[in-house]
């Protein structure tokens, strides 16, 4: 026996205004000027970092961000393949010329593709290329249509036991696809890129779901491309939405529950609710590659200083080891145990290499430590000055 229909649903798609979203700019405004003076600040941080260190900044954060867009789909990538992909392609590595081309090869093409080609118009032959590179060495559970519209049938977003499924989302049937990927790309290729044309990008793709997978990567990778061309690819690959969305995914889906018809609204296309979450979400990501990029920074104006220190092989490894986790990561601060375990060394070694840190200014003793609680902090110098 089927379950009672007990209410009548309709979905933003279906609504006489779609696709003509409302939003509340008194409410979004000051969320995206916090935004731009944050993307301003890793401007700042690129003039005092050298070429290698923005090439690591940006290998690390397009490694999180691959991984962590599919990790979100439920897809895990071997990390590893991931990062040796992106250094080659960065010409941090030598190319393997030879080696058998991966699927993770494939995904940096696309993060590369869309961070690097953003003057571009989006075309449906490129969303197409994209789908085709993620799937084409896939070994999907299911048979899926790659490299083109979703197949028949209903594309529904569906949770529950058997017989008790919920339907979270149910997306515009087949045969609309293709005039709904018309409107979406005209409107694309039509709007400057700013950050609110950033946040309508990523709504507006999973709405139209045009794909039978891969809907919710293509769509960040899409809205990579609005975030590119908005600060000209200087920082975009400094910092990873995709990461902040997986370290938060209940509010991501709880977004979308509120944007596309699950949830009704009083004004079903207002997505005010949605840009909400999308900037938050943003600037969150900003602020933590700012935090990445100070123990860079700060790491790059302490061996400024002490590039004539002469110290040796222990003292360095351990000084690294706190600037590159921050000192305020460091949790208690350097002890005399900490500093035998990291360089490992006597008891005896250690505190001569502390006491002779210690004498050329490279660490200070805590105030309020002493006697075997001593602790020690690295001196951050307040400029990249030797003197």
């Amino acid at each position: 026996m089927k379950a009672k229909k007990t209410q009548q649903t309709q979905w933003i798609w279906e609504q006489n205004d779609y696709p003509h979203f409302s939003y509340d700019r008194e409410v979004l405004d000051p969320l995206m000027q916090k935004i731009t003076l944050e993307q301003g600040k890793l401007i700042a941080y690129l003039s005092v970092m050298d070429e290698h260190n923005i090439k690591q900044t940006q290998l690390n954060a397009m490694e999180n961000e691959i991984m962590a867009s599919c990790a979100i789909e439920g897809e895990m990538l071997n990390r590893e393949s991931v990062r040796s992909s992106i250094q080659e392609k960065l010409g941090l590595k030598e190319d393997a010329r030879y080696r058998e081309r991966l699927k993770e090869d494939n995904y940096v093409d696309i993060l590369i593709d869309a961070n690097t080609n953003y003057e571009e118009d989006l075309t449906l032959e490129k969303i197409f290329a994209w789908h085709h590179a993620m799937f084409e060495k896939s070994n999907h559970l299911h048979k899926i249509n790659i490299a083109s519209f979703r197949g028949e049938g209903v594309m529904q977003i569906v949770s529950g036991a058997i017989g008790r499924e919920k339907v979270y989302y149910e997306a515009p049937p087949r045969e609309k696809l293709q005039t709904e990927m018309d409107a979406f790309i005209a409107w694309y290729n039509n709007t400057p890129a700013s950050l609110m044309k950033a946040a309508i990008t990523h709504l507006w793709f999973v709405i139209i779901h045009p794909l039978d997978d891969g809907n919710g990567r293509i769509s960040r990778a899409i809205t990579d491309m609005v975030l590119s061309q908005i600060e000209s690819s200087h920082i975009s690959k400094l910092y990873t939405m995709s990461k902040s969305i997986n370290d938060n995914r209940k509010a991501y889906y709880t977004a979308l529950e509120q944007t596309t018809g699950y949830i009704r609204q009083k004004n079903p296309t207002d997505i005010t609710l949605w840009c909400q979450w999308f900037f938050e979400t943003l600037y969150k990501a900003l602020l933590e590659a700012q935090q990445s990029l100070s123990y860079i920074v700060d790491k790059t104006k302490f061996w400024d200083k002490h590039k004539e220190s002469h110290l040796n092989a222990r003292q360095t490894k351990v000084i690294n080891k706190i600037l590159d986790m921050g000192s305020d990561n460091f949790k208690g601060g350097l002890s005399r145990k900490k500093y035998i375990t990291i360089a490992d060394t006597t008891s005896a070694t250690a505190s001569r290499d502390i006491a002779d840190l210690l004498e050329k200014r490279c660490i200070e003793q805590v105030e309020g430590t002493a006697s075997k609680n001593t602790r020690y902090a690295v001196i951050i110098p307040t400029s990249q000055s030797s003197s």
